[in-house]
């Protein structure tokens, strides 16, 4: 459940922007990214995951940029930008080392699990499955931004199938390894 709370901000976004506007949901995401960051620190035992602080800083600029510069961004380009933000943040998780999935799994297993090789590299490939689906993301608002003559309908199907399966694959491949790990 932990990793789905932190996609919260990014569905709050997408909602108030698809109803609201494009500023309000800036603002709804930064806040409740800030819930969010806020509820961990003061969580004993808790810290600040990657995708939760990427998250605040992402919104909290973007929302930044647009009150102090006034400038306004289409629908489609902010969750451009957005949606390149979370990209960004997942793929900086892989290249340091440590997939932001891992910090959510580690909540969910014992410490013995979570110091073993193969627990790292599920959470290696999950991480990657979701780097996918946000490329995949990136690359349809991409189109939809720069071809209009395409059906709008085809990019918001790529986007939702991309999502759906980040989070099918997310709940399925644990337990395919774990699977494999009883059958050995």
């Amino acid at each position: 459940m932990g990793i789905m709370l932190a996609f919260l901000p990014f569905l709050v976004f997408a909602m108030t922007d698809r109803f609201i506007g494009t500023t309000e949901g800036l603002v709804a995401g930064t806040a409740v990214s800030a819930f969010l960051v806020t509820r961990d620190v003061l969580a004993p035992g808790k810290s600040i995951k990657i995708l939760e602080g990427g998250t605040l800083l992402l919104f909290a600029a973007l929302t930044g940029y647009i009150m102090f510069t006034g400038q306004a961004i289409s629908v489609i380009g902010a969750r451009l930008i957005v949606d390149l933000g979370l990209l960004a943040i997942i793929l900086f998780s892989l290249v340091i080392g440590r997939p932001f999935t891992l910090e959510y799994a580690k909540e969910n297993v014992s410490p013995e699990i979570s110091q073993t090789a193969k627990f790292r590299k599920t959470n290696i490939v999950i991480t990657s499955a979701w780097a996918l689906a946000f490329l995949v993301m990136v690359c349809a608002e991409l189109v939809l931004l720069y071809a209009p003559d395409i059906p709008h309908h085809f990019g918001i199907i790529a986007i939702v199938v991309a999502l759906v399966g980040a989070v099918k694959f997310t709940k399925w491949y644990p337990t395919q390894v774990a699977g494999k790990l009883r059958s050995v």
